[in-house]
C-alpha cells in the first residue's frame, strides 16, 4: 500500500497537493484508483508474475484486489495471497520489535543515464560496496562471498542486451570496505564488455556470519593487522555517522558521480535534513 501510495503521489494520478493518503479515501474512490493502475506497479509483482496474471485476465490492481486468494495461492505462492489481502486492508506482516540480522546485503541502483565506460561502472560498484559494508559492520558481521552484476535496459529489447553476473567466495570473510571493493572491482572487470549501454548495476554480500565465527586462513595468523583494520573501519563509520554519509570515502567511489540515478521526485526529508525542514513565513 505504501508503494502504491508513493506511485500515485509521484505520477499524474496525484491530486493538486501531490499527497496520497489511502486512509482518508472512501472505499469506492480507492477501488476506482486501483482500476487505473497496472498490476505490475504492485510491490513484489515482477515481470514474470505480471505476464502470468495477464493470462488470467488480471491486468489492473483492482482486478488483483478482486481475485480469488485461494486460486492465487495455489498458482503462485502465499506471498501473492498476502499481497492481495494487504490490498484489501488486512495486515499480514507483523512489526518486528527486534530486527534479525541480514543473511544477505544488497545494494543496487538504476543509472540516471546509460553508462558505457568501465571507470564509471567502477565508481558505482565501489559506492555500492561502501554502503553495503557499512550495514555489514553495523550488525558486527562479515561477508564470505560477493555477487556483482551489470545489465542493459531490459525494457528496450530493440537495443543490444547483455546481463552478466559473477559470484566469488572470498579467501577470508571480511567487513573491510577496501578488501570488498578490491574483489568487487576484479569481478566487474571480468564481466564488463565494451559497446553496451548499461542501465543498472548491483552487488550482494553473501555468506554473512557473525564476526565471532570468523574462519581464518590456514597460513595467516588471525591477529595480523586485524586490530588496525578494524579501528580504521570504525573511524570511517564514526566520521560518516557524524558528518553525513560519504563525508569520508574511498577514492574509487569518485567525486562527480554523473551515473547517479535521477531523483527529481525525491520526497523532502523533514526530520533528517536541515534543508528539508518546513519553513513558516510570518504574515
Amino acid at each position: 500500500m505504501a508503494k502504491l501510495s508513493n506511485h500515485r503521489a509521484k505520477n499524474a494520478l496525484a491530486g493538486e497537493d501531490g499527497v496520497c493518503d489511502f486512509t482518508t479515501m472512501a472505499p469506492g474512490e480507492r477501488l476506482a484508483l486501483f482500476q487505473r493502475i497496472e498490476v505490475g506497479e504492485v510491490w513484489g509483482v515482477g515481470r514474470k508474475i505480471t505476464a502470468r496474471l495477464e493470462v488470467m485476465g488480471i491486468r489492473t490492481v483492482r482486478q488483483l484486489h478482486d481475485a480469488d486468494v485461494e486460486t492465487l495461492r495455489s498458482r503462485f505462492s502465499v506471498v501473492l495471497e498476502r499481497t492481495v489481502r494487504e490490498l484489501r486492508g488486512v495486515s499480514c506482516i507483523d512489526l518486528e520489535e527486534v530486527v534479525p540480522d541480514k543473511q544477505q546485503i544488497m545494494s543496487s541502483r538504476s543509472f540516471g543515464s546509460l553508462v558505457y565506460d568501465l571507470p564509471e561502472l567502477e565508481e558505482a560498484v565501489s559506492s555500492y560496496i561502501a554502503r553495503a559494508a557499512e550495514k555489514l559492520r553495523a550488525q558486527d558481521a562479515l561477508a564470505g562471498a560477493i555477487h556483482v552484476y551489470i545489465r542493459t535496459n531490459i525494457f528496450k529489447p530493440e537495443v543490444p542486451q547483455y546481463q552478466p553476473a559473477m559470484t566469488v567466495p572470498l579467501p577470508e570473510a571480511s567487513a573491510d570496505t577496501r578488501v570488498l571493493t578490491l574483489w568487487a572491482l576484479r569481478m566487474l572487470r571480468r564481466i564488463y564488455r565494451p559497446g553496451f549501454g548499461y542501465h543498472k548495476e548491483g552487488i550482494t554480500l553473501l555468506e554473512i556470519v557473525p564476526r565471532g565465527n570468523q574462519q581464518f586462513s590456514l597460513f595467516v595468523p588471525a591477529d595480523v593487522g586485524a586490530s588496525r583494520n578494524d579501528t580504521l573501519m570504525a573511524t570511517l563509520d564514526a566520521i560518516n555517522g557524524r558528518y553525513g554519509r560519504g563525508a569520508l570515502r574511498l577514492a574509487a567511489e569518485g567525486v562527480a558521480k554523473t551515473w547517479q540515478m535521477r531523483r527529481g521526485n525525491l520526497s523532502p526529508r523533514y526530520t533528517t535534513d536541515w534543508e528539508g525542514v518546513a519553513r513558516v513565513a510570518a504574515i
